[in-house]
C-alpha cells in the first residue's frame, strides 16, 4: 500500500540512499591492495580483449564497464553469460582476459563457463562481494566490492553493491588509461561523433569552403560585383585578392553598410577603395577549434584560409563551425 510522503520525507529518503552509496564507494579505497595492481597488470599484458560478463544487474554494470574500458584504450566487450553457454564462448580466446562480475560470486550462468575459460588458458579476474565465493576462489585475481548494506530498505535490491562495482570498474579503466598514456586525442579517435572528437579531430580543411565556393574578387572590380559575390556564396563576406589570388583583405556585410553610409556608389566604386588591407587568416591544416579561438579573440565572424605563401585556399564563417558541432 502506497504512503503519502511529504517533500521533506522524500528528500530524507534520497539523502539516505546517497549516503549509503557514497560510503560503499569510499570503503573501496581503503580496501584496495596488491590484488588491484595485479588485475591492472593482467589487463595490460592481455594480447587479446578483456571480455566482461555478468548476469542480471551485474550484467548491466558489466556492459557499462566494458564500454568504458573500450573507450579508454583497453579493447573490451560484454558477453552475456547465458548466451556464452550456447555458443558465445567462441568469442573468448586464450589471449583474452575474462572479467567476471557477480556480487554473490555464485551466479550459476557465470560459474558454468569458468571450466571452459580456465581450460583454454584465458586469464580470469573476478569482482564479487564475497571473497570466499566460488567465483572469487577460481579467479587469478579477485577484487572485493562488499558493502555493509544495500540502499534498498529491504536490503535486497542491488543498489549500493552495483554502485561499488561500477566504481571499481571505473578505477580499473582509469588506472589502465593512465598507465597506457592514453591521451585526449586517443579518446577522440574512439568518439569521432562526440563533441570532444570533433574538437580534436576536425581540421579547418574539413569544414572550409574551397574551390568555386570561395567568395573572392580582385581589387579592380566594382563594389557591385563584390556585393554579388557575397550574395552568391552566402558567407556574409568576400575575400579581396590580387592577380595571384593572394589574400589582400576581406569585405563583410558590415563593411558594405559602412561604405554605403559614406556615400559609396556600388556601380562606380572599386573594391580597392573600400577594402581595408590586412585580415585575419588561418591555415587549413590546423584544428577547427583553433578557428573558433581566433574568431572569438578577434570578435569576427569569418576567416580566410591561406597557404604558406598567402594564397587563398578556402573560407569559413561561424555558421560553418556551428554546423560542424565545434561550437
Amino acid at each position: 500500500m502506497s504512503k503519502n510522503y511529504t517533500d521533506d520525507e522524500l528528500l530524507t529518503l534520497a539523502r539516505r540512499v546517497l549516503d549509503i552509496e557514497s560510503r560503499a564507494v569510499s570503503t573501496l579505497a581503503a580496501r584496495l591492495d596488491g590484488e588491484f595492481a595485479k588485475a591492472c597488470r593482467i589487463c595490460l599484458a592481455t594480447e587479446g580483449r578483456v571480455v566482461v560478463t555478468g548476469m542480471g544487474k551485474s550484467g548491466h554494470v558489466s556492459s557499462k564497464i566494458a564500454a568504458t574500458l573500450a573507450s579508454t584504450g583497453t579493447p573490451a566487450f560484454f558477453m552475456h553469460p547465458a548466451e556464452a553457454s550456447h555458443g558465445d564462448l567462441g568469442m573468448i580466446t586464450a589471449n583474452d582476459t575474462l572479467l567476471a562480475i557477480s556480487y554473490s560470486g555464485e551466479t550459476a550462468e557465470v560459474l558454468t563457463i569458468l571450466p571452459v575459460v580456465k581450460r583454454m588458458g584465458a586469464n580470469l579476474v573476478s569482482i564479487t562481494g564475497k571473497p570466499g565465493s566460488t567465483l572469487a576462489k577460481a579467479a587469478d585475481v579477485h577484487l572485493n566490492v562488499a558493502v555493509d548494506e544495500e540502499a534498498c530498505p529491504l536490503n535486497l535490491a542491488p543498489t549500493a553493491s552495483t554502485t561499488a562495482t561500477l566504481a571499481m570498474g571505473d578505477a580499473l579503466a582509469v588506472a589502465l588509461l593512465e598507465t597506457r598514456g592514453f591521451t585526449a586525442e586517443d579518446f577522440a579517435r574512439s568518439h569521432p561523433s562526440g563533441s570532444l572528437g570533433k574538437r580534436l579531430l576536425l581540421t579547418v580543411s574539413d569544414i572550409m569552403h574551397s574551390g568555386d565556393a570561395i567568395p573572392a574578387v580582385t581589387t579592380d572590380v566594382k563594389l557591385r560585383e563584390g556585393l554579388m559575390e557575397m550574395t552568391a556564396k552566402g558567407l556574409g563576406m568576400t575575400a579581396v585578392v590580387d592577380e595571384r589570388f593572394r589574400a589582400i583583405g576581406v569585405f563583410t556585410d558590415g563593411d558594405l553598410r559602412r561604405a554605403l553610409d559614406d556615400g559609396a556608389d556600388v556601380h562606380t566604386t572599386q573594391m580597392s577603395e573600400v577594402v581595408k588591407a590586412g585580415c585575419k587568416t588561418i591555415s587549413e591544416d590546423v584544428l577547427a577549434i583553433e578557428a573558433v579561438r581566433k574568431l572569438e579573440e578577434n570578435r569576427i565572424t569569418a576567416l580566410l584560409v591561406v597557404d604558406a605563401g598567402g594564397t587563398l585556399v578556402g573560407a569559413l564563417n561561424i555558421h560553418d563551425l556551428f554546423r560542424a558541432g565545434i561550437m
